[in-house]
């Protein structure tokens, strides 16, 4: 009996080794609660390998690395440009409805880069900035409603026997075109004249419309006129501190960029108006004087049109040489207008090839297509303002970007950093990159 106690003890201790071998073993996740292993970790079953004739399954591959590069980088441009679209379009939108305000404060910029120059030349006399502003700013409205005037004046006084001329210039083209080589026979003139009085007929209610909406438009212009004018005092007065009130909205690291440009961008501005101005008279000069030599009638409202119709490029000209040569034609003849359309092309060619570059300069040359295009598309977007700022904004554009581009890449080459060993020793040897390159020794200087 006394062998029972140790031999219980034994398998006591025995039982409780057990115990903590079990739960080391279920801590570590190799048996399940009742101790038994669990299926994760049970021995594998044979598995027989794949016969030798059955076809090899290629791993399918990441799905974008499936998409080829074009694509990819198509989808990437893509989902950009929608949304560089979407900002236009709404930006076209905010435009479009405070259109009035917008074309004001366009034409108030133009209008102060025009008289700029002689505050800045009064100012320099000694006159206080008050003085010289309101001055300038005086003078020149004062001769934009002269102009204005004049033009509304001449019309009215010659309208009477314009329209008398009119009349028998139609009879002198009806019967030049009934001798014609063209076989136009005077029921077809007469077919025309009837079509024409028809139309205008059943269209007299929307002339009417338009006449009474022309009330709105008028009032809409006086009110442009007088907000373009007020901007104009302040930018000409105080032009300066708005400036550096607009780089406070720039972001810090694009401010130095946008300062730079700015100037830039201010006298390609300057230039253009000032060298429209030079040519758009020129033009007004000599077509107007081929126009009353030639003794057209309305010469001279028909030069100060030329004048205004300078400041649309390449469209402006082709409509007020148009009609020129269709005032001719009416009350002249056909010799007459086809002098007069001589007169008018001599005079663009000039313009084209000589007055353009020479005045305008290289600092403000825009690719024709780039006129068509930009003219086009301020006129779908606002009328006739929308064609004359078009350009200037297009040749601003251009200074603007290829100043950012230039100090852009000086900004990288500020802060790439330096070369180190064999590429530094060449960049110490060779010559600067803004440098030109030396032209080699001669002999006697060796």
């Amino acid at each position: 009996m006394s062998k029972v106690p140790g031999w219980l003890g034994r398998v006591g201790a025995e039982l409780t080794r057990m115990g903590e071998r079990l739960e080391e073993r279920r801590s570590e996740g190799a048996v399940d609660a009742d101790g038994d292993l669990p299926d994760a970790v049970a021995p594998p079953e044979s598995v027989p390998p794949p016969p030798s004739y059955a076809p090899a399954v290629a791993a399918k591959p990441d799905p974008v690395a499936a998409i080829p590069w074009g694509m990819r980088v198509a989808a990437e441009a893509g989902w950009r440009l929608l949304v560089l679209a979407g900002t236009l379009w709404v930006l076209m939108r905010v435009i479009s409805a405070v259109q009035l305000v917008v074309l004001a404060f366009v034409a108030a910029l133009l209008v102060t880069a025009m008289l700029q120059p002689t505050v800045a030349r009064l100012r320099r006399l000694g006159l206080p900035r008050g003085v010289a502003t309101a001055g300038t700013a005086i003078l020149g409205f004062v001769v934009m409603g002269l102009v204005g005037w004049f033009v509304v004046w001449q019309v009215m006084e010659n309208l009477d026997n314009l329209s008398d001329r009119v009349r028998d210039g139609i009879e002198e083209l009806k019967r030049w075109l009934l001798d014609s080589p063209f076989h136009v026979t005077e029921s077809q003139i007469n077919d025309i004249a009837e079509n024409l009085s028809d139309t205008i007929g059943t269209n007299t209610e929307e002339i009417t419309t338009a006449g009474l909406q022309g009330v709105t438009v008028m009032v809409e212009v006086l009110t442009g006129i007088l907000l373009a004018m007020f901007s104009t005092l302040f930018l000409l007065y105080d032009g300066k501190r708005v400036w550096q009130w607009v780089l406070k909205l720039v972001p810090s690291q694009a401010r130095p960029g946008v300062a730079g440009a700015g100037p830039r961008a201010w006298r390609t501005l300057t230039a253009y108006v000032r060298g429209t101005v030079i040519v758009a008279l020129i033009d007004a000069i000599f077509i107007g004087l081929g126009i009353y030599f030639l003794d057209v009638p309305l010469a001279v409202p028909l030069a100060v049109f030329i004048f205004l119709f300078a400041f649309i490029p390449l469209v402006g000209a082709v409509v007020s040489g148009a009609l020129a040569v269709v005032v001719a034609l009416v009350t002249q003849g056909v010799f007459t207008a086809l002098m007069v359309l001589v007169v008018v092309l001599a005079v663009q060619q000039l313009e084209g090839h000589v007055l353009q570059p020479f005045i305008l300069g290289r600092a403000v040359r825009v690719h024709p297509l780039a006129v068509v295009l930009a003219v086009a598309c301020g006129g779908l977007v606002a009328g006739i303002g929308g064609a004359v700022v078009a350009v200037p904004l297009v040749a601003v554009t251009n200074t603007v970007v290829g100043y950012l581009n230039v100090y852009g890449r000086e900004q990288a080459l500020r802060h790439s950093p330096p070369p180190h060993g064999s590429t530094s020793l060449d960049a110490a040897a060779g010559p600067a990159p803004d440098a030109p390159e030396q032209p080699p020794a001669s002999e006697g200087q060796q």
